[in-house]
């Protein structure tokens, strides 16, 4: 009898220390691993909401760069870190919801992670020089179909989101289009006005004020800070894919803890300093979602995502 009694006690006394431990962190320093190089838009956000969850939970955020392989490198660490809430990771959902796709023996796949809240939201968007005749996104299908395989455009590299737009607006339109990859926007953008390429896909964020003109936005509603340029769908081609990521810990994260992030995250996500960051990158209005929102939302890329990942190799 004595000895079911201090079992009882015991188990009382783990969960006690459990709750206790989940009210009163973070107790000491936490590690934001962001698995890109600094000065990248999602480093910059990092950085601005580690700081704020700094000020919100009385102690320091610490942003560590771990760049390398589409932030499968740093994504890896923290997959393996123990989910104690003292290492987590800031990325975009590509590092958990595709690169998986591409290998398999990676190490990792979303259900390595738990959610804790969506910070940002990328559009795409397709440009193209001012002087081009081609004056919408319908202008462009036509020159394809005109010329199969021959109109080019360039994308930040592939299974990026801006190359996986393509090929999906590439089977919704029913065209072709030669598909060349770069390194980075900036040098899309200068190959566009240049003429080496005929259009380019692009981070909104990069394509505003780049002088070139924007023919379309893959989302499902016009961008608040370029409420004049129409989108993909309303031009009559329903695609709509954008790049979301966040703030994640490693599967094993207490539900408290989660919890206890969320909530903060949340606050400053909706602060003045991130906000204001927020719209002049260009974020739409929907950058930030909860922990329930962002697991959703990543169940429905990897969904999505995985059927184009499969034409790699077949389709531009």
């Amino acid at each position: 009898m004595h000895r079911k009694v201090a079992a009882v006690v015991a188990v009382v006394g783990f969960f006690g220390t459990t709750g206790a431990f989940a009210q009163n962190y973070p107790e000491r320093p936490v590690e934001i691993t962001v698995p890109w190089t600094p000065g990248a838009v999602t480093d910059v956000l990092g950085r601005v909401l580690a700081d704020g969850l700094s000020a919100e939970l009385g102690q320091r955020f610490i942003v560590v760069n771990r760049p390398g392989a589409t932030g499968s490198i740093g994504s890896a660490a923290v997959a393996r870190a123990e989910p104690n809430g003292y290492s987590l990771l800031f990325t975009a959902a590509v590092s958990i919801t595709v690169v998986p796709l591409f290998n398999k023996e990676i190490g990792y796949d979303q259900r390595s992670f738990v959610p804790i809240c969506q910070a940002f939201k990328n559009e795409m968007a397709i440009v193209i020089k001012p002087d081009s005749p081609i004056r919408s996104v319908t202008d462009l299908v036509k020159a394809a179909k005109a010329r199969p395989g021959v109109v080019n455009y360039g994308h930040l590299g592939v299974g990026s989101i801006p190359h996986l737009a393509m090929i999906e607006f590439s089977q919704v339109a029913g065209v072709e289009f030669n598909a060349i990859p770069y390194k980075g926007d900036g040098d899309v953008m200068q190959h566009v006005m240049g003429g080496q390429l005929d259009f380019g896909t692009v981070v909104l964020s990069s394509a505003v004020g780049s002088g070139l003109r924007i023919l379309g936005i893959f989302s499902e509603r016009r961008n608040p800070r370029t409420p004049d340029t129409p989108t993909v769908k309303e031009q009559g081609f329903a695609v709509a894919p954008s790049s979301f990521g966040g703030l994640w810990g490693p599967k094993g994260l207490s539900a408290r803890v989660q919890q206890r992030l969320s909530d903060a995250c949340k606050t400053v996500t909706h602060g003045e300093r991130y906000s204001k960051l927020a719209a002049s990158m260009v974020q739409p209005s929907d950058y930030y979602a909860d922990a329930a929102n962002f697991a959703r939302s990543l169940e429905k890329d990897v969904a999505e995502k995985a059927p184009l990942v499969a034409t790699i190799g077949t389709v531009n």
